[in-house]
This record gives C-alpha cells, sequence and structure tokens, in this order.
C-alpha cells in the first residue's frame, strides 16, 4: 500500500432532528475527493466536524439515509454531544461581542 492510499480521507455526514425525534441518518459519506469535498462543505456551512476514524469506518458501512443501527447509539451521542457544547460555546462568545 503507498502513502497515498494510507492518508486517504473518508467522511460521513450525519443529519438529525430531536424535535421529530428522529434517529441520526446518514446522509453524506464518501473517500478521497468525496470525503474532500464533504469536509469543505461543512466548513463553509459551519457545521462543526469530529474527527474518529474508527466511528467513521462504522457509520461508512452504512447505505445513505441509513439509520444509525442501535449498537452506535453511544458513539454517536458522544459527537452530538460535542456538537452540542461547541454551540453552547459559541453562542457564549457570540453574545459577548455585541
Amino acid at each position: 500500500m503507498n502513502e497515498r492510499q494510507q492518508t486517504r480521507k473518508e467522511a460521513v455526514a450525519l443529519s438529525y432532528n430531536p424535535l421529530n425525534a428522529d434517529i441520526p441518518k446518514v446522509i453524506a459519506k464518501g473517500k478521497g475527493k468525496i470525503a474532500e469535498n464533504i469536509l469543505e462543505q461543512a466548513k463553509a456551512h459551519n457545521i462543526p466536524i469530529q474527527e474518529d476514524p474508527n466511528l467513521v469506518q462504522l457509520l461508512g458501512q452504512l447505505d445513505l439515509n441509513e439509520a444509525i443501527p442501535e449498537e452506535l447509539y453511544q458513539a454517536v451521542a458522544e459527537v452530538f454531544a460535542f456538537i452540542y457544547r461547541l454551540d453552547q460555546l459559541h453562542e457564549k462568545y457570540s453574545d459577548n461581542s455585541h
């Protein structure tokens, strides 16, 4: 395996709406250029990114629009908790800048 293959990016995007009591779903996934595009779009839209190669590998096995299996609830909940904390910090510092 060459160095390029070893460092090939992989990304998975999740969607979750707690107001609808939905289960998180895979809405985008890919490797290489597709992964780079997913990450670029997330950055462009200020969507938090968390790096967890093991979780990405597991989520990458799911089909698009497939709900997260119960075995991954804990790991995905940790990702959403991370995002929630980031949102709270952003709001706190946004409010203080006015």
